[in-house]
């Protein structure tokens, strides 16, 4: 990923793209992509990927030339700049170059249309930073910190809350979440989450300590005090058997309808040496939660840090394909007419 940065832009060039797209690109990303121009058009990309079942994600950082190609003018998105590009969902992040229809100057967001409305330009946004600078450095500090997992030379935008790890004896559960906007929607309430969960067994662990897990169990907990029980056999199809030193991760996903949250759960396993031993290792509480969204200016501003709701059994989800988003394809909202996904594995 680092060898497809592209060279620094000149201040020349950077002058040609401000009177290309009549607008002042802010000084934080001027002075940025005066040391790296963006990345070349590779999988995978430098700003995040996401994979699950049949969906991938991976977002390209784009260089300006190719942003400006997809500068946007049209209502609903005027005056907005695209600063990162996944081919795969047509997923772009923004950067409002003018304080337009709702949006605040130099903010980035990810567009995501209204569903309910009539009008094609009515287009929520789930905010990601307050200017290129804040949006920058965080995500960097995230990858330097390990706070975001590289995994197979990629890097996974997981979310890890250092206090969300349980141990049960020789086991320990931890759990990293992460919010998919591609998959997600202001209008109507439709929120899209994948978590990632890691069981470790002790390395100390006697060689008796062997078990298998048979069953999980989850208690989830809406934002107005509703609570909903949901379990089944083994984890996504899977009955792993734990032995001193051995980690077991998987990935599943949820969704959610209210902006508020948070399951927790047990693992029931049995001993390989006794299989009348049975026992529960806890799953830590996590909080899934949504980036602040606002709504146009047409509409009552509304903005959330949020968390979610309603659940099915398990199975899995598949996405549609994308809609014209401009010149660059915008978020994949198509992606939500029937697709589902198993809540809570």
């Amino acid at each position: 990923m680092i060898a497809s940065l592209k060279e620094g832009a000149t201040e020349v060039e950077l002058n040609d793209i401000e009177a290309q797209i009549s607008c002042r690109l802010p000084d934080d990303y001027r002075c940025s992509y005066r040391i790296h121009n963006g990345q070349k058009l590779v999988i995978p990309g430098l700003m995040g990927s996401m994979s699950l079942s049949n969906h991938y994600r991976s977002e390209v950082l784009l260089d300006v030339e190719t942003a400006a190609g997809g500068f946007q003018q049209r209502k609903g998105m005027r005056r907005c700049l695209p600063l990162t590009f996944c081919f795969h969902t047509g997923l772009s992040q923004y950067m409002a170059l003018e304080p337009a229809e709702g949006r605040r100057m130099f903010e980035s967001f990810y567009p995501c249309p209204d569903q309910t409305a009539q009008d094609p330009s009515a287009i929520d946004m789930f905010i990601t930073g307050s200017c290129f600078l804040e949006w920058f450095t965080t995500y960097v500090h995230n990858v330097v910190t390990g706070e975001y997992p590289i995994i197979r030379d990629q890097i996974f935008r997981y979310v890890h809350d250092k206090g969300c790890v349980a141990t049960t004896g020789d086991i320990t559960v931890s759990v990293s979440t992460s919010f998919l906007p591609e998959l997600s929607s202001v209008h109507p309430p439709h929120f899209f989450f994948t978590y990632r969960i890691r069981i470790e067994m002790s390395s100390s662990a006697s060689p008796e300590a062997a078990c298998q897990l048979d069953s999980r169990y989850w208690k989830i907990t809406t934002s107005d005090g509703n609570v909903e029980e949901v379990q089944g056999p083994g984890v996504v199809g899977e009955f792993p058997v734990m032995t001193p030193g051995k980690v077991h991760e998987y990935a599943s996903c949820t969704t959610f309808s209210t902006p508020s949250e948070y399951m927790e759960g047990h693992y029931t396993f049995h001993r390989l040496a006794n299989k009348e031993e049975v026992f529960q290792v806890a799953i830590p509480r996590f909080h899934m939660i949504c980036p602040p969204f606002r709504e146009p200016v047409q509409k009552a501003s509304t903005s959330y840090t949020s968390r979610f709701d309603d659940h099915d059994d398990d199975g899995e989800y598949c996405d549609g394909d994308g809609d014209d988003f401009g010149d660059l394809r915008g978020i994949n909202m198509a992606a939500l007419e029937g697709a589902w996904c198993p809540r809570h594995i």
